[in-house]
């Protein structure tokens, strides 16, 4: 476990305080790292994830070995402590620290405030994971531990929001875990292929060479999240299935996990044929963003009016993201919000 040091002799931080932090540092905190391994990857590749952390708690952070030195205002260096300790706690099991479990606790410290006395697991490691056979997903912000927690308890779900907020790969990792488990006999995914208008006889090779440009983007989380050799028998067997939306007319599904993604290219008749196919001991997983709708002028989105009318229907769960969500980079962040101030067209026309 950490140990305070904060009466410690202080040390030479990396970077000057009069350049590169607004104020001058009034508080020093300093810790000791016991595990060797952990505190490794809590420091990152060159030292990354302790520059995020600088960047966005405005702090110096230094380290010599399993030592680690904060400095900056009261309130910022307790901040970046929690932080640390946070994702030493999520080392210690295990976890490979990517940039987006930096910036999950970072967002959860910050939005817990200064005035929590919060305990270190708290930020992280006490969100909810899925399990999965290559490797354990966490939720890394508030709004995916509620949408993990959605996923496992309802039969429908809708994940409503930007883009990098993990909407997809969630609802693929918990498809997997599913699958793994054999709780479903098989996966489902689909997209609305709106770029060919769904009529893509004109391209060339068999059905999944035809929609594999429109669907990579969940191919991709497929074989990020299970075992490439047990993806690919599946794909030749059926029991994970990829194909547009066009192809589920007609069909009750099963013992299955199925997902739409990209729902807001949806049309109001296809979202209902696609809701109204569900079967037994199946689970369904819908994803989109309002905000990127690809419909002619004049269409309604199937996702909006669907998320209307189903508000608050027994067995079915919403989540929404923010921009605040966005895990993908911290610059898409800036850039979601920036386009959310922008005046959106009317529902007529974009809905």
């Amino acid at each position: 476990m950490p140990k305070s040091a904060s009466d410690s002799p202080t040390l030479v931080p990396r970077r000057k305080f009069d350049r590169d932090m607004q104020t001058p540092p009034d508080t020093r905190i300093e810790v000791d790292y016991d595990d060797n391994r952990a505190a490794s990857a809590l420091v990152g590749p060159y030292g990354q994830n302790l520059a995020l952390i600088e960047r966005r708690l405005n702090v110096v952070v230094d380290s010599r070995g399993n030592h680690i030195s904060i400095a900056g205002t009261r309130d910022a260096c307790a901040a970046a402590h929690r932080v640390l300790d946070a994702l030493y706690a999520l080392a210690l099991q295990g976890h490979d620290l990517a940039q987006g479990d930096v910036e999950g606790a970072i967002r959860s410290v910050m939005a817990q405030g200064s005035l929590f006395d919060i305990d270190a697991k708290t930020p992280t490691t006490a969100f909810e994971a899925i399990n999965l056979r290559k490797r354990p997903v966490r939720a890394r912000t508030a709004a995916q531990d509620a949408y993990i927690r959605a996923l496992k308890h309802h039969e429908l779900t809708f994940g409503i929001g930007p883009a990098g907020t993990g909407k997809t790969w969630l609802a693929v990792a918990q498809a997997a875990q599913l699958f793994e488990r054999k709780e479903v006999d098989r996966i489902i995914l689909t997209r609305p292929a709106v770029e060919a208008g769904e009529r893509l006889g004109f391209l060339p090779g068999d059905l999944r060479e035809k929609v594999d440009p429109y669907l990579r983007p969940i191919y991709d989380a497929l074989y990020d999240l299970m075992d490439s050799r047990i993806v690919e028998r599946a794909l030749q067997t059926g029991e994970i299935e990829i194909a547009p939306l066009a192809f589920m007319r007609g069909r009750t599904l099963t013992n299955a996990a199925i997902i739409l993604d990209e729902a807001q290219n949806t049309t109001s008749m296809q979202m209902k044929m696609f809701l109204t196919r569900l079967g037994e001991n199946s689970r369904m997983i819908v994803t989109g963003d309002p905000s990127q709708i690809d419909l002619p002028n004049g269409q309604t989105s199937g996702l909006i009016e669907a998320v209307r009318l189903l508000d608050g229907v027994d067995g079915i769960a919403q989540v929404h993201f923010k921009a605040e969500d966005v895990i993908r980079h911290e610059l898409v962040a800036r850039i979601v919000a920036a386009y959310e101030g922008l005046p959106q067209r009317s529902a007529n026309s974009r809905s």
